[in-house]
């Protein structure tokens, strides 16, 4: 709950599945966009890597969602995600996101979503007490803690991350 203020129907879905899972964790709605990783991490006030990028790659053969939740400073190894997916993957686009997940590209949250997919965990995101999430919108968000995330996602940990990781995107 964010004060007085409703949540956006987006949002207080992610909320309701939260609660749906014994989570009290509730979902904030910030005044500033949390879009990006960075943006996200400004917004709340915690490190980049705190941040639960939700990424949707798309099966080139099966044309299956598969989501990666990665560490917000790590880039994601397509050809290891490939390996792991059994089958050439591709970043997908807005309006496969939309489709698959009920949501847009910068609020895609963990949980909650329109289709039940293959759910990879970056490793890295197990170094911290507790990560951050999008929660249905681009200024939504939740915090949670590793363990908590595996148990809603049924999500696979796995080294996920590009040798040249760094960037943002």
């Amino acid at each position: 709950m964010s004060g007085l203020t409703p949540l956006s129907p987006a949002a207080q879905k992610v909320q309701d599945a939260l609660t749906s899972f014994g989570l009290s964790n509730p979902v904030i709605e910030l005044p500033q966009s949390t879009r990006t990783a960075v943006e996200a991490a400004q917004a709340i006030g915690c490190r980049v890597e705190q941040i639960v990028k939700s990424l949707v790659f798309r099966g080139q053969q099966t044309d299956r969602p598969i989501l990666v939740l990665a560490s917000g400073i790590n880039r994601v190894d397509e050809t290891a995600l490939s390996a792991l997916a059994l089958e050439a993957v591709e970043k997908a686009d807005a309006d496969y996101v939309r489709r698959h997940t009920g949501f847009s590209i910068g609020g895609v949250p963990p949980l909650g979503l329109a289709e039940k997919m293959d759910v990879f965990i970056d490793e890295d995101l197990l170094a911290h007490e507790e990560i951050w999430a999008a929660a249905g919108h681009p200024r939504a968000v939740f915090r949670i803690t590793p363990a908590e995330l595996i148990r809603i996602t049924g999500g696979r940990v796995v080294c996920i991350k590009s040798a040249a990781h760094g960037s943002h995107s």
